[in-house]
């Protein structure tokens, strides 16, 4: 009795079905095209950008190290204990001031024997200058008697030696005193070398050794940088060497290392602060290096309040070439679909065409079309994920966009 029940409630089920579907094809089907390609709700609303023509500059970025303009290890000159540290760690010193101080007892002590040495060359010089004076009167005296054979020719002769050797015991005695002379000369220097004293003018860093340690001429005692101005090193490819050497003699440089401020190098710092001082390279590297295919580079900063210290990285930027009549379009423009790169290209009818284009180097907020896209053509940036091939389309200018950026880095490696 129960299948009887259930079989009239499923043919009435499956004729209520029948007629609901039925109404559907009838009557709910909607005519016409769909909304936004000439239905009722008309062409769908975009934002579009023109594409423009550039001549756009474009530069290199690469990883940077900072370094003292000069770096002086201070080692001392004479060995010792030292006995004083005269400056403060990490402070501006400057050429010729103290450093450091070592016992200078030891030396002393040297330079005096050498001056009492001194003196006593030069009082045997005075003594053989005496005894040449004396044998030089005998001479004189005894010349003219033995002419007259009043003497004996040979008291003349022994005469005459003694001049001789007397002279030739002043000129000894003459050497000794240049010896002597020097050996005070050298002593004084040792004891003037008891004070130790910065080379250049610059900040000293943390002292190597303290108070008491016994130096010698091999400890290095502290190092004194130069900072300002500073060194800045990068790498760069041979390829980018290439181009800013052609930047240099486009400008009318010889060669890159004496291209001075005509190819202004910018600093980005860590915390991406741009450093306000333009810098210029200093110095090239005499080759490529063979591993990494780069080659080193140097460049000046100008680093007013040494806020710039040795070991700090930063990203230095410089202009490498000009790219000639570039096609420019805002970066939003561009989509990726399946690998490929495409912009929608609005016609003089409105009607979206998808193009797909080949990208350049990103310029600010924009990007380089390579190829396949014109000057003047507009693109859609705003609503693009919305836009289908051959719709039809209601542009309006973009005004949450910059103007192209004529002129602007474009980010190099």
């Amino acid at each position: 009795m129960t299948s009887r029940k259930t079989v009239p409630s499923a043919i009435a089920l499956a004729a209520a079905f029948s007629a609901c579907s039925i109404g559907l094809l009838s009557g709910c089907t909607p005519s016409g095209p769909p909304a936004g390609m000439g239905g009722p709700q008309g062409p769908l609303p975009v934002q579009v950008s023109t594409a423009t023509r550039e001549n756009v500059p474009l530069v290199g970025q690469w990883v940077a190290t900072t370094d003292g303009y000069v770096n002086a290890q201070i080692q001392p000159q004479v060995s010792g204990y030292l006995i004083r540290q005269d400056y403060k760690e990490g402070s501006e010193v400057h050429k010729g001031q103290v450093l450091f101080e070592i016992d200078p007892r030891p030396l002393q002590a040297v330079l005096d024997q050498a001056k009492g040495q001194l003196n006593q060359a030069k009082a045997q010089l005075a003594q053989a200058q005496a005894q040449v004076e004396l044998a030089s009167i005998n001479v004189e005296r005894d010349k003219p008697l033995a002419e007259a054979h009043a003497i004996a020719q040979s008291i003349l002769d022994n005469d005459l030696k003694t001049q001789q050797a007397n002279q030739a015991a002043v000129l000894s005695q003459q050497a000794s005193i240049s010896a002597a002379e020097a050996n005070v000369a050298a002593a004084e220097l040792n004891v003037g070398f008891t004070k130790v004293r910065s080379l250049i003018d610059g900040i000293a860093g943390q002292a190597t050794l303290q108070v008491g340690n016994l130096v010698n001429t091999g400890s290095v005692l502290t190092s004194v940088s130069q900072l300002n101005p500073i060194k800045v090193y990068f790498y760069i490819s041979e390829q980018e060497y290439l181009a800013l050497s052609a930047q240099a003699k486009s400008r009318g440089k010889a060669d890159l290392l004496g291209s001075g401020n005509v190819i202004p190098l910018k600093l980005t710092l860590a915390n991406g602060e741009v450093f306000p001082q333009t810098g210029h390279i200093i110095f090239v590297d005499r080759s490529v290096s063979a591993q990494t295919g780069s080659i080193r580079v140097a460049a000046q900063f100008a680093n007013p309040g040494n806020l710039l210290r040795p070991g700090q990285f930063g990203r230095v930027t410089a202009e490498t070439s000009v790219l000639q009549n570039a096609v420019l379009v805002p970066q939003r423009a561009v989509s990726e679909m399946q690998g490929m790169n495409q912009v929608i290209v609005v016609g003089n009818d409105n009607v979206a065409h998808i193009r797909t284009v080949k990208l350049g180097t990103q310029v600010g907020p924009n990007i380089i079309i390579a190829s396949g896209l014109s000057a003047g053509e507009q693109v859609v940036t705003e609503g693009n994920d919305k836009v289908k091939e051959g719709m039809k389309l209601a542009p309006q200018p973009d005004k949450t966009l910059n103007a192209p950026a004529a002129g602007q880095n474009a980010q190099g490696n």
